[in-house]
């Protein structure tokens, strides 16, 4: 047999797929040239999209009362052979094109259970959807309401939505209790600040824990409320619950000089270095001083986290201190207490320094949450601001092209990591 009677599998699939999608399409310019000679809306109340589905789902609750009776509809094979279709009964469901009314079929021993539309079911699958990335996105159950009655007509009312929004509380605490790795070369921890209703509305810190995996993907370990007086032993307890997930190893925590947290980290992971956030330390500095200082303070402050080692960086210190410390001797204090935690990455790598000498890799993160927990105000409770802030989070990046950008930017990094803490980390990859 020679190779030209021989038919390659792949093209005829591809030929049966092209002659299907060639069929779909003149299906489809069809139907809309008909809609659109018929003056028939495309979408809204009555539009084709709306008889479509109407369509479609008769048709398949049709079929799976067939499947259910053993017989088709108008089929001698049913007639007095027991059970049989009993009429129809209508309902309304909420569909991503609208309400839509569908006759679901009854069968006589009322043992027909539908599937594609469940009995008591209001709405499909892709309106819940449609309604927890609305709330992700921070808009409040009115807002949200008031969005599904503008677009699509359908009245939905808020405790409905708010019920719908609720089924994220059981993955919420499965994804809060999932296994971890490992070894993470770097963890950052940090707290955005919510209002909850708690008597009187007052602020309060929900911290994000936010890790680079050994692949370099970034991963949220999770969500922990405050109350505001945290100190080692609440600290102690977040780490310990982190560490019974499977994390074994960290190289690197960086925070924001949290109290007791380093102390906390140290009895939990005791090879862990602690790095204080630089960012955060000069935004506190600027607290201290007046508006017209601060581009003088930024710019002595500079040769201080750039020096080329921890002796270089305390000589520029005492620079600093020389200049500034009479008018801002709480500037130079908030230095010295830092220091033992600021110091660490001068040590290392420039690659390391760069990535982890500041916590904008995750208040990156803490921006979008706080978009989304801005246009609520305030919260009634704990559990319906931690809800909103995982939502938040389970919608960043639907596109995965964040995750890859930052994979790609910390490779050099890794590299370095590894050599730095003598392989840690390619024992975790193995």
């Amino acid at each position: 047999m020679t190779s030209e009677n021989v038919t390659e599998p792949g093209s005829v699939e591809s030929d049966e797929l092209r002659s299907a999608r060639s069929v779909d399409d003149q299906l489809i310019d069809e139907l809309v040239g008909r809609a659109q000679s018929e003056g028939l809306q495309l979408t809204g109340e009555g539009g084709l999209l709306q008889q479509l589905t109407k369509r479609l789902l008769e048709s398949a609750l049709e079929g799976e009362i067939t499947d259910h009776l053993g017989y088709d509809k108008h089929d001698p094979a049913g007639k007095n052979g027991g059970n049989s279709r009993n009429g129809t009964r209508g309902k309304t469901v909420l569909t991503d094109v609208g309400p839509v009314e569908i006759a679901v079929p009854r069968d006589r021993e009322g043992t027909f259970e539908p599937k594609i539309v469940k009995k008591r079911q209001k709405r499909l699958s892709g309106v819940d959807e449609m309604v927890i990335s609305l709330a992700a996105k921070g808009l409040t159950t009115g807002e949200v309401q008031a969005h599904l009655a503008e677009v699509y007509g359908a009245e939905v009312s808020r405790q409905t939505i708010s019920t719908i929004t609720d089924k994220v509380l059981d993955g919420m605490a499965e994804w809060q209790n999932r296994p971890l790795d490992a070894v993470y070369p770097v963890i950052f921890i940090d707290a955005i600040h919510v209002k909850i209703r708690d008597g009187a509305v007052a602020n309060r810190p929900v911290y994000v824990a936010l890790a680079v995996t050994a692949e370099g993907r970034r991963e949220i370990l999770g969500l922990w409320a405050g109350d505001g007086g945290e100190g080692a032993k609440h600290w102690l307890h977040i780490l310990t619950e982190i560490k019974n997930r499977g994390v074994n190893d960290v190289l690197m925590f960086v925070c924001d000089g949290l109290k007791g947290l380093p102390d906390a980290v140290e009895t939990v992971w005791p090879r862990t270095v602690v790095q204080t956030c630089v960012v955060h330390l000069l935004r506190n500095s600027f607290r201290y001083a007046a508006r017209q200082d601060w581009d003088k303070i930024a710019k002595i402050l500079k040769p201080v986290y750039t020096a080329p080692t921890e002796e270089a960086a305390l000589e520029r210190f005492a620079e600093f201190a020389d200049a500034w410390g009479r008018k801002y001797p709480a500037i130079v204090k908030l230095w010295e207490n830092a220091w033992e935690e600021f110091t660490p990455f001068l040590r290392f790598d420039t690659e390391i320094r760069r990535i982890v000498c500041t916590t904008n890799a995750i208040e990156s993160v803490n921006a979008r949450i706080r978009r989304a927990v801005k246009a609520r105000g305030h919260f009634p409770n704990e559990q319906a601001a931690m809800k909103c802030v995982y939502m938040a989070i389970m919608s960043l990046d639907p596109t995965g092209k964040g995750q890859a950008r930052w994979t790609s930017r910390w490779k050099t990094a890794l590299n370095a990591f590894d050599i730095t803490f003598d392989g840690r980390l390619s024992a975790a990859r193995q």
